[in-house]
């Protein structure tokens, strides 16, 4: 394995670390989440949702780097 593999691991399972995060913090407020928001809870709900998201996109970017790609489930 090169230094240049490492370093693209590495990468990969940190980002894979603040996915998980993102993930958890979302699912966080949901479990006390009231049914029918107010503004300042969808406001915060789709920030959580937003940087889900965007961790997640930058998991999928940094595991590909690394090597470590599935093939569309699609």
């Amino acid at each position: 394995m090169t230094v240049e593999q490492i370093g693209q691991l590495h990468r990969a399972r940190e980002a894979a670390k603040e996915s998980a995060k993102a993930a958890r913090r979302l699912a966080e407020f949901l479990e006390t989440a009231p049914a029918g928001p107010d503004d300042a809870q969808l406001t915060e709900f789709i920030t959580l949702l937003a940087r889900e998201e965007a961790t997640r996109a930058e998991r999928d970017e940094a595991c590909a780097s690394a090597g470590y790609q599935a093939p569309s489930v699609e």
